[in-house]
């Protein structure tokens, strides 16, 4: 079972977000919070194994509730957004988010996008990854990126492939059919990217490549 935390500050929305959950056989929906600062608290108790965290809400935003969940080690964090706020997407994604989605998903994909984050495969649609990177990308006003990380220098060719597929927005299967590889393989080197680098998760990875123009 996927045990799952929903933060939402609006109750109507919220209700919907946990009626559509709880239909699913294998998740479990542990928890409900109002805004940031109880969705941390409730973290922090439940020990859920993802927060499902909607971006705008009192107290705290979701923002600084991804980054403190997401840096104690708590769970995993799949972002309600929109398109409209793409500043606060990038920077849940800097804050460790594992992947986001649109307020206006169907209940099918916010299911499956609820298992593909949990089970660490990041964003839950390539093409949409891509679009929105490349978005980030191309924004004027998106923050400096800081200088490379430091691992930077100790990763090997073939992660350095995996890195820069990852920018893509490829998936790990995707990754395996470009590269020529077992998808075992490239699980492994994307963990072991992600520790060299000090990453949170893969969509860090993916922006990360995006600003260094792997």
């Amino acid at each position: 079972m996927i045990r799952v935390l929903v933060a939402e500050d609006q109750s109507a929305v919220r209700a919907g977000l946990v009626l559509i959950l709880g239909s699913a056989p294998d998740i479990d929906v542990v928890g409900e919070a109002a805004d940031g600062e109880q969705a941390v608290a409730m973290a922090r108790a439940l020990r859920p194994d993802l927060v499902l965290m909607d971006i705008q809400m009192p107290r705290l935003d979701g923002v600084s509730a991804t980054r403190q969940v997401v840096s104690e080690g708590i769970a995993d964090v799949l972002v309600l957004t929109t398109f409209d706020l793409d500043e606060y997407v990038f920077g849940a994604l800097r804050a460790g988010a594992g992947g986001f989605l649109l307020k206006n998903t169907e209940a099918k994909d916010l299911i499956e996008g609820v298992r593909t984050v949990a089970r660490g495969e990041g964003l839950i649609a390539p093409a949409v990854t891509r679009k929105l990177i490349a978005e980030f990308a191309a924004k004027p006003v998106r923050p400096e990126p800081g200088p490379p990380p430091a691992g930077l220098d100790t990763l090997t060719r073939r992660e350095r492939e995996v890195l820069s597929c990852l920018g893509d927005g490829l998936s790990n299967a995707e990754v395996a059919l470009r590269l020529g590889m077992a998808e075992a393989t490239v699980k492994t080197h994307v963990s072991r990217l992600l520790g060299k680098l000090e990453l949170r998760s893969r969509v860090q990875a993916a922006v990360l490549a995006q600003e260094l123009g792997l």
